[in-house]
């Protein structure tokens, strides 16, 4: 096969403007035109376009992950998705919103936000009348409905709904509190704890009425012992 190293690609695609230094390449570039497919799955009924292609589907029943991250335990079966996934790390974010002030790592994780501006749902629940505009958002939701709770704690019998509340419920057997107050040296296990300590102690706040009288408080159980002052008043 003739070689071009010299960066010269004379072997343009009649079908797009794409050009290539090597004939080979060019015809393997064709079959995605021609949809020609000669490199078959023989674990299901799939076929590809290139020896590469199937090569990277055959890790989907292997459960082979060759790429690995070398910031963290995951891994991923192709080196796009590491790549896409290394940028959590970096903090990089290239990809803006021009709705609103949020950064995206992925151009598909930012066509996934704009949903959220056109008000685009795309993903209807079978039970109710929700819709949700990611199919995460979907699933969750379901299990409502069906009472699943696929994420077992592994230190209780308890068991959540969504992966978030189990990875909040095991700080109460590890003890982490990962969430420090910037006003004091208190440290808590949930960021809805640490917001309420620094509204109660730091700012004064009072959120918590008394629809009977014009008393406030600034925790809820407050308001409830208070509460019963009008129920023995009836």
């Amino acid at each position: 096969m003739k070689s071009h190293s010299s960066g010269e690609k004379p072997y343009s695609c009649n079908q797009c403007t794409k050009k290539f230094s090597h004939n080979g390449n060019m015809k393997k570039h064709m079959r995605i035109h021609t949809g020609k497919t000669t490199h078959s799955c023989d674990k299901c009924a799939k076929s590809f376009t290139t020896k590469d292609g199937l090569k990277s589907h055959l890790t989907i029943h292997t459960g082979e992950k060759p790429y690995l991250c070398n910031q963290c335990p995951k891994a991923f079966v192709k080196e796009d998705y590491l790549k896409a996934h290394f940028k959590i790390h970096t903090s990089e974010k290239p990809f803006s919103c021009n709705h609103c002030p949020k950064g995206f790592s992925e151009r598909k994780s930012l066509n996934i936000h704009l949903r959220i501006h056109f008000g685009y749902k795309p993903y209807p629940c079978s039970q109710c009348p929700k819709s949700f505009s990611q199919s995460g958002s979907l699933k969750r939701h379901i299990r409502i409905h069906t009472d699943e709770k696929p994420y077992p704690c592994n230190r209780c019998p308890k068991a959540f709904k969504q992966k978030s509340h189990l990875e909040r419920h095991l700080r109460i057997h590890t003890g982490e509190k990962p969430f420090s107050c910037n006003q004091c040296p208190k440290c808590f296990s949930q960021i809805g704890t640490l917001k309420e300590h620094q509204s109660i102690v730091h700012k004064g706040e009072k959120t918590y009425s008394c629809y009977h009288c014009s008393m406030t408080f600034s925790r809820n159980g407050n308001l409830k012992k208070h509460f019963k002052i009008h129920i023995d008043k009836n």
